[in-house]
């Protein structure tokens, strides 16, 4: 059985924090800046944990 590739774009997008928990950043903060709020960017910038039902999806993509 040949093994799995590494998804390169998965890779770029998550981190692996724990043994069943990844990071990510947020959407929406690449363009079209100067009409949101401060607040709303500052809040943009920081990562997120994904969500458990999305875990499995990213685990396999990643192949770990």
């Amino acid at each position: 059985m040949v093994k799995i590739k590494t998804n390169k774009a998965v890779k770029k997008r998550y981190k692996l924090i724990s043994q069943k928990r990844f990071i990510r950043g947020r959407a929406f903060k690449s363009h079209l800046l100067q009409k949101k709020s401060s607040k709303r960017k500052r809040r943009l910038s920081s990562s997120i944990v994904v969500s458990k039902r999305d875990t499995k999806a990213i685990r396999i993509l990643l192949s770990c």
